[in-house]
């Protein structure tokens, strides 16, 4: 039988404190009604309960939806989990969607098996019931659920025996998995692998060689069997973009914008051109200007196969090596790619922008455009500096000036991250690994795009058509209160009592004179932020400090894109002559479908981004281990960038690759881990190893099969700051009358490690 909560007779609305208590031991799922059944809440008890649980959701006590609560860092009663080890032959479990901060991993749950229950394995899906046990988590699985990565990537090792073994190549997997059948793998190779046998002799049998995981262009491969990235298109999907590629541009319908210098501003790299800028001045101060997008809902039919595909894939996938499109090449790189002194068909924004760089007016057509230029930001960057270059560019600079202005006015969030850029040889060894310069010609571009993607909102609402928005929501109070403890331990407040706005971020930012400072306190702005994502209710861009905003310049990379050119189509009468012999559909607006669902292909879309966003961090990641694998031993200068309990996580500066300093290694010395501070703190000598410190450590391993580093403190300076940071005085220890460390609240000794003694 399952254990009851204490059903004592309540009167009134319950405390915080009673709610946490009913939820901690409620063995089953505990919602709004089910709190208000226990505490016999009724009518106006009912609403203020409502309140109550929103003030203890945004004081960061519980989490959840009004149908199932939970302690907030705690699991849900009843969720979804994905096993990633097995120990002591105990399956140990993660929640299946956790989407933490990058500082909090997710929690680990010892999986509780029923004797009649088929064993399970690694990479096994479940739904369980769960409970917090001492300081730990249990897992009691429901059912078995279907495996959405029932394939596992990894190398083949042989043991001693000549057994083969399965070494994953997801970091999030510690152990080995058996194999029985390794096909025409041999040792050393990359391998697709599934399930092979049930119950204790399950075993993996070898379905797909990828060859030597070291060879170049392979860590992007891993990154796309792991995330399950659909990259090859199908014969039918193939054959609907060539007929596509055939349609014929109708000159009677589009405006003709062939004799206007358009220029495209794109990475010396870029694999698809999808947007290009003009721009000229109006006589009064202002600037007429033009944003032409690619026309890919020309070609690119509501419900087509080739829909059906692009929204699956829901957008491109971006690699040092090699770009997985949403859209077949011949129209993703060729037909809708925008080229110099080629016809193509265009989305165009009309801009008018005044002397202050408001955008005052704003019209859309579709038209036909013959680009004058396509140009690498390094080299729109040198002809300006240069002073010689040609008029339409020197234009182009004179409006971005005032866009500029009125962005300083509005004063969205400026967080100066530094990006990493891999760059490749011919045969796709690494060259260089280097943090990509920001220049102006980045933001000519940005501006220009952001005001065509708010035109493009603004225009849909006008008309009270269906707007696919980008929307950025405030921070949480959960993270802001996380944010302030954070600014407290290094000497700054941040008062929760005002209007949080990115302008007050930057005015923080600006302050800070020291820049290593200034980087530290941008990555923690950074962690306070929620993720973008899209949706058909407007919220607005916290970030960009914007009321209205949507997503219309990249319609070749994002589906969302495409989406809103659909809706403009619909809106302002842009539809095309229909296609001759009906292999195409007509109509290139919105279908009813869309329009019905769309708030399910938001959600669908950004999911996908979501995927695509960790595919490429991935696959950077690998890329900087296997450049700095020749460098193991190395000491090089890194900045803390997470404090767990069980070490610190550190980032080379100028270069980047994460890579975790276990507790283990810190020496003999207790270390108690100070959660609100992000600190580790040594209770004999008060040796702190806090977020955003900088330190020199020795390279101790690089995994590029993983992209897992390891560091360690050189030998004879035990890891001596070299850029102290004033702290506050630290408390002596409380000892007991036995003159004992207390460690933790209440003297439990959470938290804590003694170093160099073994594990028994």
């Amino acid at each position: 039988m399952s254990k009851r909560p204490n059903t004592r007779k309540f009167q009134g609305l319950p405390s915080k404190e009673q709610v946490l208590e009913f939820i901690r031991e409620s063995t089953n799922v505990v919602g709004k009604r089910e709190i208000a059944k226990h505490f016999r809440l009724k009518g106006q008890e009912k609403i203020a309960l409502k309140a109550l649980l929103k003030d203890m959701a945004e004081e960061g006590l519980i989490d959840g939806k009004k149908s199932a609560f939970h302690r907030m860092g705690g699991v849900p009663k009843v969720t979804v989990l994905r096993v990633v080890d097995i120990e002591d032959g105990e399956p140990i479990a993660i929640p299946d969607s956790w989407q933490p901060d990058d500082a909090s991993p997710p929690p680990r749950l010892r999986v509780i098996e029923r004797k009649k229950q088929a064993a399970l394995r690694t990479g096994d899906r479940i739904l369980a019931r769960t409970e917090e046990a001492g300081k730990g988590w249990l897992a009691h699985p429901m059912k078995k659920l279907p495996s959405s990565e029932m394939a596992m990537l990894g190398v083949i090792e042989i043991d001693g025996s000549g057994q083969a073994w399965l070494a994953p190549v997801d970091k999030r997997i510690r152990s080995s998995a058996k194999v029985s059948d390794v096909g025409q793998a041999e040792e050393g190779q990359l391998v697709l692998a599934e399930p092979a046998g049930r119950g204790r002799n399950s075993s993996m049998k070898v379905t797909e060689v990828l060859g030597d995981p070291l060879a170049p262009r392979s860590y992007s491969l891993i990154a796309i069997h792991k995330y399950g990235i659909p990259h090859i298109f199908p014969q039918e999907v193939l054959a609907e973009a060539q007929q596509a590629a055939k349609l014929t541009l109708s000159e009677e319908k589009r405006e003709d914008l062939r004799h206007l210098p358009i220029v495209a501003i794109d990475p010396a790299d870029a694999r698809d051109h999808d947007d290009a800028i003009w721009a000229e001045p109006d006589g009064k101060g202002g600037f007429n200007a033009v944003v032409a997008i690619a026309d890919v809902s020309y070609y690119v039919r509501p419900d087509s196969k080739l829909d059906r595909e692009a929204r699956k894939r829901g957008n491109s996938v971006y690699f040092p090596d090699r770009v997985v499109p949403m859209l077949p090449e011949v129209l993703s790189a060729d037909v809708c790619s925008l080229k110099q002194g080629q016809d193509r068909a265009a989305m165009v924004c009309h801009l008018a922008i005044d002397k202050d760089g408001n955008v005052t007016g704003w019209r859309f057509t579709r038209a036909i455009v013959r680009l004058a230029e396509n140009i690498a930001y390094d080299d729109a960057q040198a002809a300006i500096d240069s002073g010689k270059a040609p008029e339409h560019l020197q234009h182009l600079w004179e409006a971005w000036k005032l866009l500029a202005s009125a962005r300083t006015a509005r004063d969205p969030l400026e967080l100066e991250l530094p990006e990493r850029r891999v760059i490749l040889d011919e045969q796709g060894k690494i060259v260089e690994i280097a943090v990509r310069e920001r220049l102006d010609a980045h933001r000519v571009v940005e501006d220009f795009m952001i005001a065509a993607n708010v035109a493009a909102a603004k225009a849909l609402e006008s008309k009270a058509s269906p707007v696919v928005y980008r929307i950025h929501e405030p921070p949480t109070r959960e993270k802001l209160i996380a944010l302030r403890e954070y600014f407290d331990s290094i000497g700054k407040k941040l008062a929760l009592g005002q209007v949080v706005t990115p302008g007050l971020f930057n005015r923080m930012i600006r302050d800070i004179g020291d820049e290593g400072e200034k980087a530290l306190v941008m990555e923690a702005v950074l962690r306070s932020q929620t993720q973008a994502y899209y949706g058909p209710k407007n919220v607005g861009h916290f970030g960009l400090a914007l009321g209205s905003y949507a997503h219309f310049t990249s319609p070749i990379r994002r589906y969302s894109d495409l989406l809103v050119h659909r809706a403009l189509v619909d809106a302002y009468g842009l539809e095309q002559p229909k296609p001759k012999g009906g292999a195409i559909p007509a109509h290139s607006g919105l279908c009813q479908r869309d329009r019905e669902d769309l708030a399910k292909i938001t959600d669908a879309i950004s999911i996908t981004e979501r995927r695509a966003m960790e595919a490429e961090r991935d696959t950077i990641d690998r890329y900087v281990a296997a450049w700095l694998s020749a460098r193991v031993g190395e000491v090089f200068q890194t900045r803390i960038t997470g404090v767990q309990k069980f070490g610190f996580f550190a980032t080379i500066v100028n270069l980047g690759g994460d890579g975790l300093v276990p507790i283990s290694t810190l020496g003999r010395e207790y270390f108690r881990h100070d959660e609100g501070a992000h600190a580790l703190i040594g209770e004999e000598t008060g040796t702190r190893y806090t977020v955003g410190d900088v330190l020199e450590l020795r390279l101790a391993e690089a995994n590029p099969l993983t992209g897992a580093l390891k560091f360690e403190l050189p030998e004879g300076n035990g890891g001596q700051r070299i850029e102290p940071r004033g702290r506050r005085p630290e408390k002596k220890p409380r000892r007991d009358r036995k003159g004992k460390h207390l460690v933790g609240k209440r003297g439990r000794p959470g938290n804590i490690r003694h170093q160099g003694r073994k594990k028994r």
